[in-house]
């Protein structure tokens, strides 16, 4: 699968991990492919709960590490 953008979000938190892939997906084309590394594990539930809602196919929620996972979504509207 290739990956349009990539958005490394350690260390960052609820809200701002979904606030900061919304605004990166939507500089992005349709079908485009992003990939957000996310270290906060509420964040690894809400951000692709709330892609979803936006209207973004998540592709899927892969843990890479301890405690490091990556969220990848095609963007769709």
């Amino acid at each position: 699968m290739q990956v349009d953008r990539e958005l490394d979000l350690k260390g960052e938190v609820c809200p701002f991990t979904f606030v900061k892939s919304k605004l990166i997906i939507e500089q992005m084309e349709k079908g485009q492919i992003l990939k957000v590394i996310l270290d906060y594990k509420p964040s690894v539930e809400n951000v692709p709960k709330s892609m979803e809602m936006e209207g973004q196919e998540v592709l899927a929620v892969n843990q890479i590490a301890d405690n490091l996972w990556e969220v990848l979504v095609r963007k769709v509207k």
